[in-house]
């Protein structure tokens, strides 16, 4: 029940993997451990202690530490948004990043710039996703889709084409999103923007903030 220290060795190992098998290994283990310790009230150095002030809300605290509302609630078990003044709770204040492989259908998330977790994800059809550095721009739970022609299509309406969640980054009509097509994960087929499972999308949407950099390579 050691994970930070496990989270170390992990991390050690994941440099020294001198094989995919090895690899794989010391990922599987970070992508377990690192959420555990993340999303639950147990200590982490990237977490801070904190007495709830006077005048405090779950906004103020998560904009003044660079975090999600949804990341202090599910971290320190808060049901709906009430927190009183000498409650204390656990703060993440590491920082995230994202990068994103076209050829490998892959999303690597990292802390600090360490790994931290890899996801599977869906990308465009014929090479339409865009290639650079950008950031997140916009969270949307339960998005509407715009399609082409302009008309808006409801979260739960079954052509809503965007799943549970969305990011979007800073190219106008692109970003990150889930998918109810969970077969076209690990393919180039979307229109563009990048998916993920909805389970994955929801995780991602949970932890990272505005302003997270997105780098999407070929």
């Amino acid at each position: 029940d050691q994970l930070e220290k496990a989270r170390e060795l992990g991390l050690a190992a994941l440099k020294a993997a001198s094989t995919p098998e090895a690899q794989q290994a010391a990922e599987a283990l970070l992508n377990e451990v690192g959420m555990t310790l993340l999303l639950t009230p147990r200590a982490m150095k990237e977490k801070t202690d904190y007495v709830v002030a006077p005048g405090d809300s779950l906004e103020k605290i998560a904009k003044k530490f660079g975090t999600t509302v949804e990341m202090i609630r599910i971290s320190n078990n808060i049901r709906g948004s009430l927190i009183r003044a000498g409650d204390r709770l656990r703060v993440f204040t590491g920082k995230f990043s994202i990068e994103v492989s076209k050829s490998a259908n892959d999303l690597v998330l990292r802390m600090n710039g360490e790994f931290f977790k890899r996801y599977r994800v869906g990308t465009g059809e014929f090479n339409k996703t865009p290639v650079g550095d950008f950031i997140i721009n916009d969270r949307i739970a339960q998005p509407t889709w715009w399609r082409p022609d302009g008309k808006a299509i409801p979260f739960g309406d079954k052509e809503n084409l965007l799943g549970t969640h969305w990011l979007s980054i800073n190219v106008k009509g692109y970003g990150l999103h889930g998918t109810w097509e969970p077969e076209t994960i690990g393919k180039q087929a979307s229109a563009g923007c990048v998916r993920m499972l909805n389970e994955d999308i929801e995780e991602l949407f949970n932890i990272v903030t505005l302003g997270t950099p997105v780098s999407i390579r070929d």
